[in-house]
C-alpha cells in the first residue's frame, strides 16, 4: 500500500514559532473588515495572499523563489498600509525576520533597501494625520524594524557555524577511529608479532633440548608460559580499545619482556612523580616505550639495555639504550614503528631522536604542564 504524504503547514524543523506570529494577523483583518464591497474583498485577498507567502518563504529559506515571495510579502504590506491603516505597518516584523536569512551580504542589504522603502513611504503618506504621541509611538517599532533582520542574520550565522563545527567534529571522530584502527594494527604488528616470533624460536630451541637437556628444557617452557601470558594481556588491552596504560605498568612490561629475550635490563626511574603526568602523556609515553623495547628485542642483538626516565625544567625525558648492532644508515633509521612513534609525541609536542654508536640510543624529551 502506497504511503499517503502528509501535508504539513509549516516545516517540522521550526516547531511551534510560525504559528505563534500568526496571532499578529488577526488586526489588519479586523482593520480590513471596516471597510466595504470591492475594497473589502480586495483586503482579503491581499491577506490571504500575505499569509500564502509567509507559509512559502518558510519552506524556501535559501531556495530558488526565496526573494520572489519575500517581495509579494513586502508589497502586499505596503498596499494594505497605504490604503487601509497605517497600523498595518506593524506586519513589517514578519519579512523583517525572513530577509535575517540571506547569507549573501548584497542579497541582504537590496531586501534591506526595499524593506526601508515599504516602510517609509507609508510614514510620509500619512504624516499629516501622525501626532506627535503617535511619532514616539511608531518610531521606535520602525527602528527596531529595520535592525531586527542583522540579529537574524547574526543569528543564522552562528547557528551554521555550529552546525559546520559539530559536522567538523564528526570527521574528527571518525578519523580518529581510523587512526586508532591503524595504531592497534600496528601495535599487534610490533608487539605481539615479536612476542610471537620469540614464542617460536623458544619452541625450536626446547626442541633441539628436550633429549640432552631436560633442566633447560623446563626453564625454557616456564618462559615460554611467562610470554604467552604476556602476549594473552597485550591481546586483551588491544582488543579493549587500548586502554590508557601508566608508565610504571609499562616499566615493569618492558623488564618483563627484555628478560624474557634475556637481554639484561637496567630501569632508572625511581626519582619521578607519575601523578603529576598527565594519563594522556603517561598513555603516549608507555606506548613509545614499547615500541622502543619491542626495537631492541627484535632487531638489536644485544646483550643489555639501559631505561632512563627523568623529569627536569619542566621535561619528561626518556633515554632507551641498548649495546647491539644499530642501525646501517640514517635514511633506515625511520621504519613504520618508529614514524609511529613520532605521530604520537607530536600529540604533545614531544621529540624524537635516534643515534648509533657501539649500539642505538632513543632519547624522547616531551614538555610538562603543571596546572595551578
Amino acid at each position: 500500500m502506497a504511503s499517503t504524504k502528509k501535508i504539513e503547514i509549516f516545516p517540522a524543523r521550526f516547531g511551534f514559532f510560525p504559528y505563534v506570529f500568526l496571532i499578529y494577523t488577526i488586526l489588519p483583518g479586523v482593520y480590513i473588515a471596516h471597510e466595504r464591497m470591492l475594497k473589502l474583498v480586495a483586503g482579503y485577498i491581499l491577506l490571504g495572499i500575505f499569509l500564502f507567502s509567509y507559509r512559502q518563504l518558510y519552506f524556501l529559506i535559501r531556495k530558488k523563489g526565496f526573494s520572489l515571495w519575500l517581495a509579494i510579502q513586502i508589497s502586499v504590506i505596503f498596499i494594505l498600509s497605504l490604503f487601509y491603516n497605517f497600523n498595518i505597518l506593524f506586519m513589517g516584523f514578519f519579512p523583517a525576520h525572513f530577509i535575517g536569512y540571506y547569507a549573501n551580504k548584497q542579497s541582504f542589504f537590496k531586501a534591506l533597501s526595499l524593506f526601508a522603502v515599504t516602510l517609509i513611504v507609508p510614514f510620509i503618506y500619512h504624516w499629516e494625520t501622525l501626532s506627535f504621541r503617535s511619532l514616539l509611538y511608531f518610531i521606535p517599532f520602525l527602528i527596531i524594524m529595520l535592525v531586527s533582520p542583522f540579529g537574524i542574520r547574526s543569528m543564522e550565522r552562528r547557528m551554521e557555524l555550529e552546525q559546520q563545527l559539530d559536522e567538523a567534529n564528526k570527521q574528527i571522530k571518525e578519523l580518529v577511529k581510523r587512526e586508532e584502527r591503524v595504531r592497534i594494527a600496528r601495535d599487534l604488528h610490533d608487539t605481539l608479532g615479536h612476542t610471537l616470533s620469540l614464542l617460536t624460536l623458544k619452541s625450536q630451541l626446547i626442541g633441539k633440548l628436550a633429549v640432552k637437556s631436560p633442566e633447560l628444557v623446563r626453564g625454557e617452557a616456564k618462559q615460554m608460559e611467562e610470554i604467552s601470558r604476556s602476549a594473552l594481556r597485550q591481546v586483551r588491552e588491544l582488543v579493549s580499545d587500548m586502554r590508557s596504560i601508566t608508565i610504571p605498568e609499562e616499566l615493569a612490561e618492558s623488564k618483563a619482556i627484555l628478560e624474557a629475550a634475556r637481554i639484561d635490563c637496567h630501569i632508572d626511574a625511581l626519582s619521578v612523580e607519575y601523578e603529576q603526568i598527565s594519563p594522556l602523556t603517561q598513555n603516549i609515553v608507555s606506548l613509545c616505550l614499547k615500541e622502543a623495547v619491542t626495537n631492541v628485542v627484535k632487531h638489536s642483538n644485544a646483550s643489555s639495555c639501559h631505561v632512563k626516565l627523568k623529569r627536569e625544567a619542566g621535561k619528561l625525558k626518556l633515554k632507551v639504550t641498548d649495546d647491539g648492532k644499530g642501525f646501517p644508515a640514517e635514511g633506515q633509521a625511520f621504519g613504520n614503528g618508529l614514524k609511529g612513534m613520532k605521530e604520537r609525541l607530536e600529540i604533545i609536542e614531544g621529540n624524537l631522536q635516534l643515534s648509533t654508536n657501539s649500539g642505538t640510543t632513543l632519547f624522547i624529551e616531551i614538555p610538562i604542564v603543571v596546572k595551578d
